[in-house]
């Protein structure tokens, strides 16, 4: 039970350290010109970086509803596994195109070991 805790706690810790910050960045260069270079609109960075940060306060917050924490599951799994098709769709097979998925298992983990906890 313990190790299942401290699984949690990291890769939930560490998805917290990825996600909560990049909303800090929503109007950054990087992010107009990787939303440009995707060929998505504008008004989806904003969408996209809003949601990402509500979903990764949903998961680092013991006190949230365990229904809503398994929305910001679902939606930070869609977000990342539509991030790597973009990438892949635009850029190709480049190692780059692969980060998504990172932090797809980093969520994966912790989805896992968040039911191995509360079940």
């Amino acid at each position: 039970m313990k190790k299942d805790k401290i699984i949690y706690w990291i890769t939930t810790g560490a998805l917290g350290l990825f996600i909560l910050p990049g909303i800090f960045y929503i109007n950054s260069q990087m992010a107009i010109e990787g939303t440009q270079h995707l060929g998505l609109p504008e008004w989806f960075r904003w969408e996209a970086s809003i949601a990402s940060f509500l979903g990764g306060l949903a998961l680092v917050l013991p006190f949230i509803n365990k229904r809503l924490k398994e929305w910001a599951y679902v939606g930070l799994g869609i977000t990342y596994i539509s991030a790597l098709i973009a990438h892949l769709s635009i850029d190709g097979l480049i190692a780059m195109s692969f980060a998504p998925i990172v932090t797809f298992i980093f969520l994966a983990i912790s989805y896992i070991y968040y039911h191995k906890l509360n079940d």
